[in-house]
């Protein structure tokens, strides 16, 4: 069975290194020139996206991953602020949770080493068909072609395979706007360390505005010990963090620029909405070449709207089918699970216990369910946030957070 993956990213890349893994004939097209050229924020895998990688990768190369990850059981439970930088509560104990982070580009980096030579970079589709016998045929940007027994969009929220097969657009922006940026604990003052600590922080302000903050250190919270080099490009403790507001004229004017001017530019907007700076230092020591605009896509939440095509012998995973706003940390553990998924199917096509179209549609309908449940959980984030933009939920907002951060204080003092 000869297979066709569009696109070489998280979910692409894990399935190519799957059915490499279990002597598939696969070749993965990507339009990048070099695997690192991704976006430098952190995945959270939780317990069953490392079962799936797994079943995706060979052992040693499942030892680097971890050996290269931050353990999340060894961080302290996340902690949620108010815009003036008051604590308001904690999430749960993280003691027990088997989840690690690891950097983006480390995870695609050893991925893509997982794939070998069925990669090939520097040449995106630019569109799919079918041949006179209805075999999967991709059309590469050089003119050539390129045709299999089955063809998968693993090419993101803006994926023309998904958009071919549904025949319109997947999903719709959400009208949130991101800014992700970069910050090692060791630019920040004793008190604000202290204030962050080692756990990830959210921020829920006014006015659509929102500031995640991300705790990432694969060397001192590292997953497992390993004799080899450790890959991750994170080398200390870390501060991932990632800046929200609602899209708009002058959202789209910062999404132009860069460095110092959008480090600048990024803490004026939240003042503007009322944060005091004291609680911004994050953002503000940043280093400014790691801050880059992202813009919130989702698809619908109902099962029954994903993947909206006939099973057949093309199909899509990931954000090409559930794409999923980062506010859950569920996005790319999702794709390796659909890759996952759809390893076992082909197998039994293999195997000769299944058909090609009964296998696909299997995988399909797992996949629906799937998505829904990651985007149902990054919504919520979303929505809430919305709700933080009309005068009414400004104002509860800042009420809300009042009352949390003064039951908090008086807590201390009760404890003292």
């Amino acid at each position: 069975m000869r297979i066709i993956i569009v696109g070489g990213g998280i979910g692409g890349l894990a399935l190519a290194a799957g059915l490499r893994r279990h002597r598939f004939e696969v070749s993965v097209f990507d339009r990048d020139l070099d695997i690192t050229q991704t976006g430098g924020y952190h995945i959270t895998l939780d317990g069953r996206a490392q079962a799936a990688l797994r079943e995706l990768v060979a052992p040693e190369i499942f030892e680097r991953l971890l050996g290269s990850s931050s353990a999340l059981r060894l961080r302290t439970r996340d902690a949620f602020w108010d815009r003036r930088g008051r604590l308001l509560g904690h999430g749960p104990r993280l003691n027990d949770n088997p989840g690690v982070d690891i950097d983006r580009v480390t995870l695609r980096t050893i991925l893509a080493d997982a794939a070998g030579e069925c990669l090939r970079l520097g040449a995106p589709v630019t569109d799919i068909a079918r041949t006179a016998t209805g075999a999967p045929q991709a059309r590469l940007a050089d003119g050539s072609t390129v045709t299999g027994d089955l063809l998968i969009g693993a090419d993101g929220a803006h994926s023309l395979v998904a958009r071919r097969l549904a025949g319109r657009p997947t999903n719709e922006p959400t009208g949130i706007i991101g800014f992700s940026g970069r910050t090692t604990a060791g630019d920040l003052g004793t008190a604000e360390l202290r204030r962050l600590g080692p756990r990830s922080s959210m921020v829920l302000g006014p006015r659509t505005t929102a500031l995640y903050i991300g705790f990432l250190d694969p060397i001192g919270n590292a997953v497992l010990d390993t004799l080899r080099p450790k890959e991750a490009i994170t080398t200390g403790p870390t501060y991932i963090w990632g800046a929200m507001f609602a899209e708009s004229a002058a959202t789209d004017s910062m999404r132009k620029l860069g460095g110092t001017e959008l480090r600048s530019t990024l803490l004026t907007t939240f003042e503007r909405a009322g944060w005091r700076r004291s609680a911004l230092e994050v953002v503000g020591r940043a280093d400014p070449g790691s801050i880059a605009a992202f813009r919130f896509n989702a698809a619908s939440t109902r099962a029954a709207d994903l993947a909206p095509w006939p099973a057949g012998s093309m199909t899509a995973l990931g954000d090409a089918v559930h794409a999923t706003p980062p506010t859950a940390g569920m996005g790319a553990g999702a794709a390796i699970r659909d890759a996952a998924d759809l390893v076992t199917n082909l197998r039994a096509v293999a195997a000769g216990t299944v058909t090609l179209p009964v296998a696909v549609s299997r995988f399909e309908a797992d996949m629906r369910v799937r998505g829904s449940e990651v985007l149902v959980a990054a919504m919520r984030t979303v929505s809430l946030m919305r709700a933080t933009g009309s005068p009414l939920g400004a104002g509860a907002t800042t009420a809300t957070a009042s009352v949390l951060a003064a039951a908090q204080l008086l807590g201390r003092r009760k404890f003292s």
